[in-house]
């Protein structure tokens, strides 16, 4: 059963697209998206729109963080590709999964997307099986209609 509002976030620690070790405990508004795989349609479709929401969140203080079971060298890959902006996650291991019970298909990726709003070290909201056309903007302005940020005038 994955983690739900209320929960304590985990902190964890996941090497990034350019193979630094990335600690996050949650304090500070963030989006954490897990997807099944690189460089396919419904992943990238995903990507790019939280990419094309980068700005908003970063001017309402939110950060965005992708993890998937890909490797370092995919993620590197597929952010130059797609011209991403922000950290994605390796969880080869699923380690990172795991911790937010993550449902996987043994050592595979997320079987389905699962997005995470987290602050103040506590899940603020689940998203499961989500779409991914719109996504990215539905999460943002339901952080503002929340009051967990605000965006600027």
């Amino acid at each position: 059963m994955v983690l739900t509002a209320g929960d304590d976030a985990p902190t964890v620690s996941a090497r990034n697209q350019d193979g630094e070790t990335i600690t996050l405990e949650f304090e500070e508004p963030t989006v954490l998206y897990f997807y099944p795989k690189d460089d396919t349609p419904g992943c990238s479709i995903e990507a790019n729109q939280f990419q094309r929401e980068l700005e908003s969140y970063r001017d309402a203080g939110v950060s965005v963080y992708g993890v998937s079971v890909d490797d370092v060298d995919s993620h590197r890959s597929f952010c130059d590709q797609e011209g991403l902006e922000f950290d994605l996650l390796a969880d080869p291991d699923g380690e990172v999964a795991d911790a937010f019970e993550v449902d996987r298909r043994g050592d595979a990726g997320p079987t389905a997307r699962t997005t995470f709003v987290l602050a103040d070290g506590s899940v603020r909201a689940v998203y499961e099986d989500v779409d991914p056309d719109g996504h990215a903007r539905d999460v943002l302005l339901e952080a503002v209609d929340d009051g967990l940020v605000e965006l600027p005038e």
